[in-house]
């Protein structure tokens, strides 16, 4: 039955992407600014782009020259989303998980010290309310390629190698966002995950095709930090049982054997999930009965998980981009400051 619905529903959401992406084109829809330079990190496909910690780099790129950072994010799946939640400013973190939702209460964690980082769907006025009461100097712009109410000084388009294209298809019969000639918009295309696919080469290839010759970084995803849930770094040996509810589980998995942990079971909840404590007693029976000791989990994940009593001891994998030729992005992120 889906693939007689959706391709029409893709067929109508085409239309009205276009039709929006027109209207703005013709000043019909209005693009503001706001009065300090705003970089926009967005990707064409839904989820699992690698796009949160590339925000996390440009973040700390602004920083290191000296200017005071705010992120501003929608917040998706955070339980109250008509309301602004300060996650935090910039040195401590305000907020909780269900207020500010995994991935910005994520940043916020791990940004600490570095930027502020503010929920709302309106981020005009979350950036005006930034400018007047943190003082701050550059905002970077969350999942923004299709924001196109803000206007942007840098935007930059996250594309991942393992599945660049989202199967070709438009929402909701595929995962692209938009049409790719809507790449054009970037200013640069960041390839995510570039080591986990022998076809790099050739996805480069097509993006610079689509952009025009837009500079196009190649990066991968390297561990950070692999600690327990209650924050200590010792981690004994697997076998491991390894589960996440993220965007893109398969490249989560693949990490994990290509760093040669020893995984012996799998498990996908959908992106955003949020566990219970039925969740956490099953994956630990699951884990046992395989004969894993030890369970493995993602960061995002982690922040929803510190209140639980999990059976089995759980590790935390933390994880930062490693961008080829980052002096450059540096470079065109300087150029707008």
């Amino acid at each position: 039955m889906s693939s007689v619905i959706l391709p029409p529903l893709s067929a109508l959401y085409g239309a009205v992407t276009r039709a929006r992406l027109s209207l703005y084109e013709r000043g019909t829809f209005r693009t503001s600014k706001l009065a300090r330079p705003v970089i926009s990190v967005g990707n064409i496909t839904t989820g699992g782009t690698g796009k949160t910690p590339l925000v996390e780099w440009v973040a700390r790129a602004v920083a290191d020259e000296g200017k005071k950072v705010c992120v501003l994010t929608r917040g998706y799946g955070r339980e109250r989303p008509d309301r602004r939640v300060l996650v935090s400013d910039g040195e401590s973190v305000l907020s909780n998980v269900l207020e500010a939702g995994d991935e910005p209460f994520l940043l916020a964690k791990n940004l600490r010290g570095v930027a502020a980082v503010i929920c709302d769907a309106n981020r005009i006025a979350a950036g005006q309310e930034a400018i007047k009461h943190l003082k701050t100097d550059c905002f970077v712009l969350d999942d923004g390629f299709q924001h196109l109410r803000l206007a942007r000084d840098l935007n930059i388009a996250t594309i991942d190698a393992t599945n660049p294209w989202g199967g070709r298809k438009l929402l909701p019969y595929g995962r692209l966002r938009e049409n790719v000639s809507g790449l054009r918009r970037a200013d640069c295309v960041v390839l995510t995950r570039a080591d986990q696919t022998s076809e790099v080469d050739s996805v480069v290839a097509e993006i610079k095709t689509i952009t025009g010759d837009r500079p196009v970084f190649k990066s991968r995803m390297e561990i950070r930090r692999v600690q327990s849930l209650d924050g200590s770094s010792i981690m004994p040996a697997g076998p491991y049982s390894a589960f996440c509810g993220v965007g893109n589980p398969t490249a989560f998995f693949l990490q994990l054997r290509q760093q040669g942990f020893d995984v012996i079971r799998e498990t996908t909840f959908p992106d955003h999930h949020s566990y219970t404590e039925a969740d956490v007693d099953n994956l630990s029976k699951t884990a046992q009965q395989v004969g894993a000791s030890r369970l493995l989990t993602t960061a995002k994940d982690a922040v929803k998980l510190t209140d639980f009593d999990f059976p089995l001891p759980c590790f935390v994998i933390e994880v930062e981009i490693s961008i080829e030729n980052d002096s450059e992005l540096r470079r065109m992120i300087s150029g707008v400051l």
